[in-house]
């Protein structure tokens, strides 16, 4: 009975709401912090955890890009990563390929906000980090990070300065002795609810997918790369097989060029030895190209589906929608991942092959970023590249 004596319901208990249920965030917290110890440990002293780094970084750009609206195709990545010219569908518009060109240099300037952001990102990154510093010391690492990322999102600031913040902060508070780019990036997308109640277990919950995600794929990569070497066993110790193996398990994709140079051998060199390991099948060519052909280890090859051709219309087909094709090769259930290796197992290898890969791929990331930015400031073909070793990695024309 309302106060006038009337029987309409007051409006207060029309918007009244059920308190949440502290459970829902205590367990979110509990998946959160256990996902993160377990690739924390496994990660410790590994092998191949720079060249994980290298990867789940790809992966983290592209989970922010395709937040931000910035979907880029996984090959787009890559190529431009390996430093390609993207090589794009000649039936495309012009504005398609204008497009694609903006994303693919927007996926990299995510990536350098991460790896290396220069001097007036660096200052906004400590900015993003003075915040992250001012939350409660009592508060959780993890729900200190999603407070002060929800208080730099709501003062109008910009999401990549925060995120390169966290990793940052991530390894202050000591959950990572390594610069793992977890992010949360699925708790920002337009379809998320921004009431606290809902948004911080979703936050929670999204670190909680990147870190399992992390996971299986450091232990994927460890079998593909145990695997690739057993395969080539017994070889003479000077041989550069092994060596373009270590390059295989550390690159997302390698081209004869970039192999060439790294190991100091003749291009036709490099595609004899690939060619070698793609007919044992040991590697894997993901894109049919004239030039730059590029291989990935045969257990790591997520790119075969983004590079197959793009469809054109059929000029003997009838007017009228076509049938949808069913491809009956594609399993119903992802793969359970792969078990990690033994300590026994890990201490076969010689890894000093994977040091000298990983310098070069950074170099090349940097040419890759110098080139679409001169591309974008119109200066690409009077630009001078920034260091020698960077234009001798410029993508090619």
């Amino acid at each position: 009975m309302a106060a006038d004596g009337s029987d309409r319901t007051p409006l207060d208990g029309l918007t009244r709401t059920e308190p949440a249920d502290p459970m829902v965030l205590a367990g979110a917290l509990a998946g959160a912090a256990a996902a993160i110890a377990r690739l924390d440990q496994a990660l410790a002293s590994h092998p191949l955890a720079q060249a994980f780094l290298y990867r789940t970084r790809l992966e983290s750009v592209r989970r922010q890009a395709a937040v931000d609206g910035q979907l880029i195709d996984p090959w787009h990545l890559a190529a431009a990563i390996e430093g390609l010219r993207l090589r794009m569908d000649p039936y495309l518009r012009i504005i398609d390929r204008g497009e694609i060109l903006d994303k693919a240099k927007a996926a990299l300037i995510l990536h350098q906000w991460i790896v290396e952001p220069d001097f007036d990102q660096e200052g906004e990154v400590q900015r993003a980090e003075a915040m992250l510093a001012m939350q409660p010391a009592s508060l959780p690492p993890l729900i200190a990070a999603a407070k002060g990322l929800r208080e730099w999102i709501e003062t109008g600031e910009t999401r990549p300065a925060m995120r390169s913040a966290m990793i940052r902060f991530w390894r202050k508070r000591r959950l990572f002795r390594l610069p793992v780019p977890l992010t949360g990036a699925a708790a920002l997308g337009s379809e998320q609810n921004w009431d606290l109640d809902q948004w911080l277990p979703a936050f929670l919950r999204a670190i909680e997918r990147e870190a399992a995600d992390g996971l299986d794929l450091l232990y994927t990569m460890e079998r593909a790369w145990f695997e690739a070497r057993h395969a080539i066993a017994g070889r003479r110790k000077d041989s550069h097989i092994t060596s373009a193996v270590d390059l295989l398990a550390a690159a997302p994709v390698l081209s004869a060029t970039t192999l060439a140079r790294i190991l100091g051998i003749a291009v036709k060199n490099a595609i004899r030895i690939l060619d070698e390991l793609a007919k044992a099948e040991i590697a894997i060519e993901v894109a049919h190209r004239a030039k730059r052909r590029l291989f990935v280890l045969r257990g790591l090859a997520p790119l075969r589906d983004a590079v197959r051709p793009p469809s054109r219309p059929d000029p003997n087909r009838a007017r009228g929608r076509p049938r949808l094709e069913i491809d009956e090769d594609v399993p119903e259930e992802a793969p359970p991942p792969l078990p990690p290796l033994t300590p026994i197992e890990r201490r076969v290898f010689n890894y000093t092959a994977l040091e000298e890969a990983m310098a070069h791929l950074d170099a090349v990331v940097r040419a890759s970023q110098f080139a679409l930015r001169s591309i974008a400031d119109g200066t690409h073909s009077a630009g001078v590249s920034p260091s020698p070793s960077r234009a001798e990695a410029a993508p090619d024309c």
